[in-house]
């Protein structure tokens, strides 16, 4: 059981409050921009763990959905239609699957962490691409062959997201002797 619900609420805070900065960081590239999400939701797993990390996400999304501008174009209800907004969910399934394999070992190696984290970028990408393959072709009426999709929100998009895991990994890998000193772990 917790011990400092205080520190669990303020974890939770940053990172929803980190996650939305990522959103503004990024580089424009062909249907889905890459951005620095993927880094702080990826280490909200890895660092407070499964229900907090996903927590930390679903705050920011549902912060974003009341209408703060905090996602890469805007915020609003209407951002759902968005083709993106699927990677939205997945950070949320991913962070949750992130913090469960890291959180599967008190002293995780490296390599664990890694394995966390590439596993939860395999959720976003799913939640991702199968989200903007069909609100293209069944809402928007903007036709996107499945091939069109895996190329421009995959094959180009997962290679800067692989670095970041590894980042995110390194970071966690040296942070996590300090946090789990706080019992947050």
């Amino acid at each position: 059981m917790r011990k400092n619900k205080t520190r669990d609420l303020c974890l939770c805070a940053v990172f929803a409050a980190l996650t939305a900065v990522g959103a503004f960081i990024k580089i424009p590239v062909p249907v889905c921009p890459f951005t620095l999400q993927l880094l702080f939701t990826t280490l909200a797993g890895l660092l407070i763990g499964k229900k907090l990390g996903a927590l930390s996400v679903a705050v920011y999304v549902i912060i974003g959905l009341l209408g703060v501008p905090v996602f890469t174009q805007g915020g609003g209800f209407g951002y759902v239609l968005q083709p993106t907004f699927g990677y939205l969910i997945g950070y949320i399934a991913g962070t949750y699957l992130t913090g469960a394999i890291a959180q599967g070992s008190k002293e995780p190696t490296f390599l664990r962490l890694l394995a966390a984290s590439l596993g939860g970028l395999l959720v976003v990408y799913l939640f991702g691409m199968i989200y903007l393959y069909i609100i293209c072709n069944y809402v928007l009426d903007a036709a996107y062959t499945v091939g069109y999709v895996v190329l421009y929100c995959f094959v180009l998009a997962v290679p800067g997201d692989i670095v970041l895991c590894g980042v995110a990994s390194v970071i966690a890998k040296r942070l996590r002797p300090v946090l789990m000193k706080g019992e947050i772990m």
